[in-house]
């Protein structure tokens, strides 16, 4: 059994959006990320490195809320992906960061043929 230590642990935002963009790309039909301010209305699928621009990690009174921007992959439910998408960032979080989470909301912004 182990100990508990007191105090408080305290993860940057830029940390947790590390996790979700991870734990977002693992998620089957999800192409990539993409920015939220998609200029002239055209996703431009950011490299692995840069996956922080297309998460908005929001501190909430209750805990944190996140909106992933995303292109899915053409042929694959928008929903189902969608909530699966939710559900593993939601684990993610929780596993990793042990982190509240309030809203876990999905904007599509593009899809693409893989």
């Amino acid at each position: 059994m182990a100990d508990k230590i007191s105090g408080e642990l305290h993860v940057a935002n830029d940390v947790l959006a590390d996790i979700v963009g991870y734990a977002a790309l693992e998620c089957y039909g999800v192409v990539g990320m993409t920015a939220p301010n998609a200029a002239d209305g055209i996703a431009k699928l950011l490299p692995a490195s840069r996956l922080r621009r297309g998460i908005t990690v929001t501190p909430e009174e209750e805990g944190i809320k996140v909106d992933l921007y995303v292109v899915i992959e053409y042929g694959t439910n928008i929903t189902t992906v969608s909530q699966n998408l939710s559900d593993q960032v939601k684990f993610a979080l929780n596993e990793y960061a042990c982190v509240p989470i309030t809203d876990v909301i999905v904007h599509v912004q593009d899809i693409r043929i893989r």
